[in-house]
């Protein structure tokens, strides 16, 4: 059995013992989700340079399972299908949350003079990424609008990291499937945006 199976196995054991009231096997599925909510988190935060100033990846960790934790208590997902997508959207709404609240009209960082040269809501990023604060939020509210298909597939391999071998294993699909899936839903997001996605 490869780690990818291993994970998933264990994965459906644990949502099973959830499903059935058991709260020990609640917290082994956040724990389960730490180590790819904190890759995700850094990896999005590398995005919003200026929110990172003021929330250490960490402190969006710990809100993101927070949100997770409080979610579980209500939804029961019956396979690793759902709560990677359940994971994936916390951590999403996290983030932006955490950006309105901090660049919103109000916000510390709007009213912060130390932006060290940065005008108001721009970023400095790569071409391949959103150029200011708007941009990300953007892109990831155009998620949330991605038909589910391609959402789903968008959130294994950009949020959660997941392979294209281990998405299709997922979700019960061929590997075919999911690639094409991953091009519709970059395209979507393309034309959404008029540029081009980050990687």
């Amino acid at each position: 059995m490869n780690a990818a199976a291993g994970h998933t196995t264990r994965l459906n054991g644990w949502l099973a013992d959830m499903r059935r009231g058991d709260v020990a096997a609640r917290n082994e599925v956040i724990a389960h989700a730490c180590d790819r909510l904190r890759t995700l988190t850094r990896r999005m935060l590398r995005g919003f340079k200026r929110v990172r100033r003021w929330a250490e990846t960490d402190d969006v960790l710990q809100n993101a399972l927070l949100r997770l934790h409080r979610a579980l208590a209500e939804v029961r997902p019956e396979t690793p299908r759902q709560f990677y997508a359940l994971a994936a959207q916390q951590i999403r709404r996290e983030l932006l949350d955490l950006a309105r609240q901090h660049y919103g009209p109000e916000g510390i960082g709007t009213n912060h003079d130390t932006d060290s040269g940065v005008a108001a809501g721009q970023e400095a990023s790569s071409a391949d990424e959103p150029h200011d604060l708007d941009g990300w939020t953007r892109f990831h509210e155009v998620i949330e609008t991605l038909p589910e298909d391609q959402r789903e597939v968008f959130d294994l391999l950009w949020y959660e990291g997941l392979t294209q071998p281990e998405a299709a294993s997922v979700l019960g699909v061929s590997l075919k499937t999911v690639k094409r899936r991953w091009q519709d839903a970059r395209l979507f997001l393309f034309e959404s945006l008029r540029g081009e996605p980050p990687e």
